[in-house]
């Protein structure tokens, strides 16, 4: 096991973390004793840097994905930068985008006013703010509304396993991966895309709740199989203790917004 020493990229203080590894697998996060800014104490968000890093020793940062990337199991790697969860450009990337719209021609409307002579400079202290705005409208243009999100988890939930594992298959094939069945009762499907192996378990999609029991018999099918990250796909609720056990052992959890996205095509089927 190797121990390396970064930063917590929460709330900007500068934070100490010990992150342990084995190999290019990350298995846990402690605080740094040595750092003045935390003593070794961590808030909950600190052993959250487990979904933050991507390998032994990066520096931690904040994740923005824009969706619609075409990619499942690589989701959340697609654009990063540095940036504080709880920053105001954080927060504007969640909010409506034309929040940051408003704030950028404030910032025009303020500077024209009070410096008339040299307004035309505002437009450069606003590009960020434009900027994030397009970025976050892009985000919510492309995200799936909430009847849609209900609609594809009702048609998904009727649905027979075959067309079920059909759909899903179509879907990961679609996104560029190369999907074998398995016959294993912890995963369903081998995928493979550049080089690196997941597996995707979802037999179990029509539970009601998913407890931790099937996420930590897929977490040791993929350290029996040397995979490199492994996928559960739901449509029922997520227990707290499950979510807790899949944030620490790095399982991408598919349920919800994220299931219908990954289905475009299934749809409810209405009453005549």
């Amino acid at each position: 096991m190797k121990e390396t020493k970064s930063t917590s990229c929460h709330y900007g203080v500068g934070c100490g973390v010990v992150v342990r590894s084995e190999g290019e697998r990350i298995i846990g996060v402690r605080g740094d004793s040595s750092r003045p800014a935390n003593f070794g104490r961590l808030r909950t968000k600190g052993p959250r840097c487990l979904l933050l890093v991507g390998a032994a020793h990066p520096a931690a940062t904040y994740s923005h994905t824009l969706p619609g990337s075409g990619s499942v199991a690589g989701a959340g790697r697609e654009m990063k930068f540095p940036i504080a969860e709880n920053s105001l450009f954080a927060i504007l990337l969640r909010s409506q985008w034309w929040i940051s719209i408003v704030i950028a021609a404030g910032i025009v409307a303020v500077a024209r006013l009070v410096l008339p002579d040299v307004y035309a400079f505002a437009f450069f202290a606003a590009l960020p703010f434009i900027v994030i705005g397009c970025v976050a409208g892009w985000r919510q243009l492309r995200a799936p509304s909430a009847a849609r999100v209900a609609g594809t988890l009702e048609a998904v939930r009727a649905m027979s396993w075959g067309d079920f594992s059909s759909a899903l298959t179509d879907a990961l094939r679609d996104d560029g991966y190369a999907v074998t069945r398995l016959t294993g009762a912890a995963a369903d499907f081998e995928l493979a895309k550049a080089g690196r192996i997941s597996l995707v378990a979802c037999k179990r999609w029509k539970a009601a709740r998913t407890g931790v029991d099937p996420l930590r018999d897929l977490y040791e099918a993929k350290r029996v199989r040397e995979a490199h990250e492994c996928i559960y796909v739901a449509t029922g609720e997520i227990t707290d203790g499950a979510s807790a056990f899949a944030l620490e052992r790095n399982i991408r959890l598919i349920h919800g917004a994220e299931l219908a996205r990954l289905l475009p095509r299934v749809r409810r089927t209405q009453p005549l």
